[in-house]
């Protein structure tokens, strides 16, 4: 079954369709998602259960600037695309079987639910991949993935989860920039599969799990996430704590995210805490069902609640993701559905829960990890000169202390080691806000499109994730490009 998704085109003049139909998407956000509705699979109740679990499946790949041997003036294209191309080099010839990747839980979802089974999987796509598989003539990736996405004999298998466009990390991407990679991510999804599907979006994964621990990016960051109608945020258990510092008692219970800043705001979002550090065996060998199953229900705002244990990792890396997942999700599907530990989508999840009576009250609060040493030290209210200097007090006190943010790769920095991409980077989004937002070019004119997706595209993590070298100037190189679009085309 194909998607309707006539309302708008997937790419306006060879650029993705990230921008330029905002009331629309605004207005199929607001909408909501629909009630769960039944399907073939019947609906998993959580006063019969005694546990549940969920998986995520987080796909990825970069746009580079390598469609050609002059780094200037070569083409952006996928890095997949790239590795179809030079399957001699490195490991490039995984590029089929990470291709097969981002295709099969669109085989695998119909078959276990045509069996009666109760599959669930949420899906995390960038949109540089998604743009990447578009420009590739991936039409049996898109033709799988609308199935399970639109069809209502499927879809209430599937939960998509909202990203960054760009792959952009939030801690050290421009505040400015980051609500742009929201919105693009919701427009491009939408143009891809159909406004009714991007409102039944309600939770978000960021790019490495990275979570701001800076109170005012924190802050921001939660801001951007509730005012484009997200419910719920996927966090790593290590980059939060409780507000007087202790690691969340009970992980595999809902939380409340509370972002303060220093000028006294406050914003929340419900927040699904992912257990451990980054693993793909963890989810390759559905680790999370085996630990449910040792669980049982929990005291949760005066009422008793079934805990949901819940992870997430690359979809297609390694051969523990690209061989042994589907056999073991398809062996654990089979054993689990119609059990007191099934699995179970977030979003439903919590849907229960509020139709339960309960609220995002009732939640544990969490705030974002050490935190707490600086509001040891200031009020929230006294201001951003106050904060930077408990900030730098704080660092000279204790090397370790950082606002960085963190991830599920804590002994990678995001920032260190990086200023000849994030001078350039910096540079970019300084130019794209100075003469394009200021001057309110219309969102829907091309050189509006162009210079954003240079912009996001040049902010994807990957630029830094492998350290110095080619990666680098390629962040650097489409940096260049951002403002060169903006300089001259604007």
């Amino acid at each position: 079954m194909e998607c309707d998704v006539s309302e708008l085109p997937a790419c306006v003049d060879d650029l993705p369709n990230i921008c330029g139909s905002e009331p629309v998407i605004e207005e199929a956000i607001r909408a909501g998602r629909p009630d769960s509705e039944p399907t073939l699979d019947g609906v998993v109740r959580l006063d019969d259960i005694d546990a549940a679990f969920s998986i995520a499946l987080h796909m990825h790949q970069p746009l580079i600037p390598a469609g050609g041997g002059d780094l200037r003036t070569a083409a952006t294209i996928s890095n997949l695309r790239w590795m179809m191309e030079h399957r001699d080099i490195g490991d490039n010839h995984n590029a089929p079987a990470f291709l097969w990747c981002y295709q099969r839980m669109g085989e695998v979802i119909p078959q276990l639910v045509d069996e009666g089974h109760q599959p669930r999987v949420m899906l995390d796509y960038s949109g540089t991949l998604l743009h990447g598989l578009y420009e590739m003539g991936a039409r049996e990736v898109f033709d799988a993935l609308g199935r399970i996405t639109c069809d209502p004999s499927y879809r209430q298998a599937v939960e998509w989860l909202g990203a960054p466009w760009g792959h952009a990390v939030a801690p050290s991407t421009p505040l400015q920039d980051f609500r742009l990679h929201v919105r693009a991510w919701q427009h491009h999804f939408a143009a891809l599969f159909g406004l009714e599907a991007l409102g039944r979006v309600r939770g978000f994964s960021p790019s490495e799990m990275a979570l701001p621990n800076h109170p005012d990016v924190a802050y921001e960051f939660v801001k951007a996430l509730t005012d484009c109608g997200y419910e719920w945020v996927l966090v790593q258990e290590h980059t939060v704590e409780q507000p007087d510092g202790r690691h969340p008692e009970r992980p595999h219970l809902p939380h409340l995210l509370c972002c303060t800043s220093s000028t006294g705001q406050t914003a929340s979002i419900v927040a699904i805490v992912k257990t451990q550090g980054s693993d793909t065996k963890l989810v390759g060998q559905m680790q999370p069902y085996y630990e449910a199953k040792g669980l049982g229900r929990a005291e949760l705002g005066g009422r008793t609640v079934p805990p949901l244990v819940t992870q997430i990792a690359d979809g297609e890396n390694g051969g523990v993701m690209m061989n042994d997942f589907p056999p073991k999700y398809i062996d654990v599907v089979r054993q689990c559905s119609g059990t007191r530990t099934p699995m179970m989508n977030v979003s439903d999840y919590l849907r229960q829960l509020w139709e339960s009576g309960m609220t995002s009250n009732d939640l544990p609060v969490v705030q974002p990890v050490l935190q707490h040493r600086i509001w040891d030290r200031t009020t929230p209210g006294e201001g951003p000169d106050r904060l930077a200097a408990v900030i730098a007090e704080l660092g000279q006190e204790d090397g370790s202390f950082h606002v960085d943010g963190g991830s599920w790769t804590n002994d990678i920095s995001w920032v260190r080691g990086y200023e000849d991409l994030l001078i350039p980077m910096e540079k970019a989004s300084a130019l794209f806000h100075e003469r394009v937002l200021s001057k309110n070019v219309p969102t829907h004119d091309r050189r509006y499109r162009n210079a954003l997706f240079h912009l996001l595209t040049a902010e994807t993590s990957c630029y830094r994730y492998w350290g110095e070298g080619v990666w680098t100037g390629y962040g650097a190189e489409l940096a260049r490009r951002t403002g060169d679009i903006i300089t001259y085309d604007l």
